[in-house]
């Protein structure tokens, strides 16, 4: 009975295929909306948490200045210097190594062609504090960081816009007013989690870029690598003390310097992405209950169309539960086939959304199923009422109507 119920349904919905449409057009907007919403905010956050763990996930990034400002408008706090970088390295307990960093931008040109960059100077920590394998060439050695040399190694960024992707490793370009030898080529990171190309850099040894660019021997970054085998928060707290006490930081004053960790901030950035998909998911939902509405609109009209087919029915022997199936199977079926036209636009517009948010595509099983048990339910849920009005309504009245 089952079978020709369904049958039944099918052959009414296409009877009237506009008015069937346009009745589960809440539907699938709903479905659609809530699965292109949902997979989205979930590759965006796979995207940033892929972008912080190239940065390293067990990083201490230490900063002079409150926060991102200086705030308060006072003295601008004092830069850091390379006997903090063996203080820290021989006093607190649990750092693999730590990674000065001292920065500067300058047009790079070679044979013609000029690119606008950043240039960092480091040392070789760089490379063991987080994880960027070079695409080809080597590191520098450690005559090259003692001495100063004007050797670099190149971002695919710089490489791909000064020598149009060919092989750099041993040629020699101008950036600024040095002449550098290019000793390696990093491999390919993409976009920074706040904003900025990753690959658009050149990385020098720290004396070079203080003697060549900068003129000081300032600091204007650490980066700190933590053992596994330690916590951060633990790491943290001992290399606030040493710096308070190198900086000459007393009583209440507050720091001259801020510390993040790339842990904290993968966590906060995946739990607010987290919190507005689900927000952005909410307010879609809501066309779904609309849809429901939609179709116990459609079905209320549909029994008055029918009342007296339903008649005829009960008068030779049906009973009411059978009419009462007939209905809701029909409703539960315009549901059913709304969610799976919403499952497919979604997937189209995952597809095309996708490469211009660049961030990974992804087929979410769970969230898929979800929201067609959910299509199917608001079909029971909305379609049980005019169903149960056709299935109580009296054989005699009905087949007066007219």
């Amino acid at each position: 009975m089952l079978g020709t119920t369904f049958l039944l349904a099918l052959r009414s919905i296409l009877r009237h295929k506009l008015r069937s449409f346009l009745t589960t057009l809440g539907i699938i907007i709903g479905v659609a909306a809530v699965v292109t919403m949902v997979t989205l905010g979930k590759a965006t956050t796979a995207a940033v948490q892929q972008q912080i763990a190239a940065l390293g996930t067990n990083i201490l990034q230490v900063r002079p200045g409150q926060g991102f400002g200086r705030g308060g408008g006072g003295p601008r706090p004092p830069e850091f210097e390379p006997s903090d970088v063996t203080a820290i390295q021989q006093q607190v307990a649990g750092v693999t190594a730590v990674a000065p960093q001292a920065q500067a931008s300058a047009t790079a040109i070679y044979e013609g062609a000029n690119w606008s960059t950043t240039i960092n100077g480091t040392t070789m920590d760089y490379f063991q504090v987080q994880p960027w394998p070079l695409s080809a060439g080597r590191m520098f050695i450690p005559a090259e960081e003692t001495a100063g040399k004007a050797v670099c190694i190149i971002g695919s960024t710089v490489q791909r816009n000064l020598f149009r992707g060919d092989d750099a490793i041993g040629k020699r370009f101008r950036i600024g007013d040095v002449s550098c030898d290019i000793v390696g080529t990093l491999s390919t990171r993409g976009q920074a989690g706040f904003g900025g190309d990753q690959d658009d850099v050149v990385i020098m040894p720290i004396k070079t870029v203080q003697r060549r660019f900068t003129g000081t021997t300032d600091i204007r970054l650490l980066m700190v690598g933590v053992d596994q085998a330690y916590s951060t928060q633990q790491v943290q707290a001992s290399l606030t003390d040493l710096l308070r006490d190198r900086r000459k930081i007393t009583g209440g004053k507050e720091d001259d310097f801020n510390i993040f960790d790339t842990r904290q901030i993968s966590d906060t950035l995946t739990g607010t992405t987290t919190l507005l998909t689900r927000i952005v998911a909410a307010v879609a939902g809501i066309s779904l209950v609309v849809g429901g509405i939609g179709i116990m609109n459609i079905m209320l009209v549909s029994v008055t169309e029918r009342t007296r087919e339903i008649g005829i029915r009960l008068a030779i022997g049906a009973v009411q539960r059978e009419v009462l199936l007939q209905f809701l199977v029909e409703a539960v079926v315009l549901s059913c086939l709304g969610g799976a036209i919403g499952l497919l636009l979604a997937q189209i517009a995952i597809a095309v959304a996708t490469p211009l948010m660049q961030v990974p595509w992804t087929f979410d099983a769970q969230i898929n199923v979800f929201a067609f048990c959910i299509s199917a339910l608001i079909g029971v849920v909305f379609g049980f009422f005019p169903a149960r009005r056709a299935a109580a309504l009296n054989p005699i009245d009905a087949l007066r109507h007219e």
